[in-house]
């Protein structure tokens, strides 16, 4: 595409494959005549209606039908909606420089390996988050330092020929971060007196006034419902939350408790980050074999399972499903997070059986002991300030999210001059006097169901959904000798002789008349589920999966 004003530049072209319009699965190209540059690569969680899904990964075919034009990958921060899609993508697409910061790199290097993708097949680079990189000849990476729930967090201003972006990145502007490393707003305010051509910023808390809480008050009024804690003591919040967790283990030592990990995932984020340095343990942490000479008020378990997922440790102990630990009365559960959208129900109900099984029950809003990693809108108005740019993409964020972040962007006093509200697949056309959607690429999810990737569409989901709430109803034809008909069905109506003799005879029936036409037998199955479709429906008012056979 070429920028009109300027015939001879072509213009950058911009392509949220994933998270925009969403949040979850975040993954962004940028292209500049035949070169691009990837960011991300993330995966969402199922919601209730998507049964079966265990993860969601984006749709990448505009990468593989354009792979030999990707120079390099920028990875902003270890979350699973920034790098969880990793494993699938990367093996689907050539080796290339893939840049991130420690931490970041660490946890994709788990990530693959428990894909069995050595070191080798991946070309990892690690950055310090003042760095700046040159990727293939058209664009240029300084990274950002931006506070967030995790550390090793990234931003970037990318530098290309038709003008200066800034990509801030998930971000809060925590004024009193856990490890004291505050945003590096200096750089994006130095950014802005150069020009800014394109903001694109979070958008996921755009709703929210004010500003979003400091991850160090949530350690003290953690403190606080802890130190009033009489018995054991078993908080869950986000295993990549590695800031809250180091919080916690460390007023565990000041209150004399022993620490319990528990949870693969939490292990695993909490090894990675002891490697780097970006966690220590005063005492050594225990396992639960090791707590038994301990006294209830000595111990504390930090658990998996914050967000209601059944097999995690939180689910199993709520259900009394752990192998090695039971919850009683005077036992603490703290849950330091709130539901991630689409996981209220399975938090609400892990709560109600914590509630059923006597424990104390602490948890948000009651109490102040979770804070979001994303912006309120006073940051964000202060990044829009700072960055003055020409044209703004409210990103990471539901189309809500977008449009109240674009409408505070217009309250300011130097707004943008154009907003978009984009969503995944579209080509976002910018240069100098451009900023439109051009076009669009194939974008969307792949769903993740056991060892299958992508071979369970929407219409698979649609028929679980349809079985779950209407049953199935199974009709077997065997044609010779003479036509007999079986009825199986599951889910539909409790076991009801009359009601499947009924359904027998109309598809019999059908099949029989087909016979004596001397129809095809796909014909004569079609008239058999078009009869037993409109009796059923007409008799019960239910629209069952009806699944027609015939046997010659």
């Amino acid at each position: 595409m070429t920028n009109p004003e300027t015939p001879n530049v072509p213009a950058l072209e911009v392509i949220p494959l994933g998270g925009m319009g969403e949040i979850g699965k975040n993954i962004f190209a940028y292209r500049y005549a035949d070169e691009i540059m990837v960011v991300d690569g993330g995966l969402a969680f199922p919601k209730a209606h998507q049964m079966g899904i265990d993860l969601i990964i984006p749709k990448i075919d505009y990468l593989l039908e354009h792979q030999h034009l990707i120079k390099g990958w920028i990875l902003t921060h270890g979350h699973e909606d920034h790098i969880g899609g990793l494993p699938y993508i990367f093996p689907r697409l050539p080796r290339v420089p893939v840049y991130g910061a420690a931490l970041t790199l660490g946890l994709v290097r788990e990530k693959l390996s428990e894909f069995g993708i050595k070191d080798g097949e991946v070309d990892l680079r690690e950055v310090q988050l003042t760095d700046s990189v040159q990727i293939g000849e058209h664009f240029k990476v300084d990274f950002v330092r931006m506070t967030h729930s995790i550390p090793d967090n990234a931003g970037y201003v990318l530098t290309t020929p038709v003008g200066r972006i800034v990509h801030t990145g998930d971000f809060k502007l925590d004024e009193q971060p856990s490890d004291g490393q505050l945003s590096d707003l200096g750089r994006i305010e130095r950014a802005g007196k150069d020009g800014v051509l394109l903001l694109i910023s979070d958008s996921t808390n755009a709703e929210r006034p004010g500003h979003t809480p400091s991850e160090t008050e949530i350690a003290q009024n953690l403190e606080e419902v802890i130190a009033n804690c009489k018995g054991r003591v078993f908080l869950t919040t986000f295993a990549s939350n590695v800031h809250r967790i180091q919080n916690v283990i460390k007023l565990a030592h000041r209150q004399s408790r022993r620490v319990v990990m528990e949870g693969r995932s939490m292990l695993k984020y909490a090894q990675v980050a002891q490697g780097l340095g970006l966690m220590e343990f005063p005492d050594p942490l225990l396992t639960s074999e090791e707590v038994g000479e301990l006294q209830d008020q000595q111990i504390l378990f930090v658990c998996t399972g914050s967000q209601g997922q059944p097999m995690a440790v939180l689910g199993r102990l709520a259900f009394g499903t752990h192998a090695k630990i039971a919850l009683r009365r005077g036992d603490t559960v703290i849950l330091s997070s709130n539901p991630i959208p689409g996981n209220e129900d399975a938090v609400n109900l892990i709560v109600n059986r914590l509630y059923e099984i006597g424990v104390d029950v602490i948890y948000p809003p009651a109490y102040r002991i979770h804070a979001s990693g994303h912006a309120s809108q006073e940051e964000l108005a202060t990044v829009l300030n700072l960055a003055r740019p020409k044209f703004f993409l409210p990103w990471h964020g539901e189309p809500r999210h977008q449009i109240n972040h674009a409408k505070l962007a217009q309250t300011l006093p130097r707004p943008p001059k154009r907003t978009l509200i984009a969503q995944n697949g579209d080509v976002v056309s910018v240069g100098p006097d451009e900023f439109r959607v051009s076009g669009t690429v194939t974008a969307g999810a792949m769903y993740v169901d056991g060892l299958g990737v992508g071979d369970v569409g929407d219409e698979v989901l649609l028929d679980r959904v349809n079985m779950s709430q209407e049953g199935i109803v199974i009709l077997n034809a065997v044609l010779h000798p003479t036509v007999h008909v079986e009825v199986v069905t599951r889910g539909f109506v409790r076991p009801n002789r009359d009601l499947d003799d009924q359904i027998r005879r109309v598809a019999q029936e059908a099949v029989e008349q087909g016979m004596r036409e001397k129809r095809r037998l796909e014909d004569v199955r079609d008239d058999m589920y078009g009869a037993v479709r409109r009796f059923v429906r007409k008799a019960t008012g239910r629209n069952p999966v009806l699944i027609p056979m015939l046997v010659d």
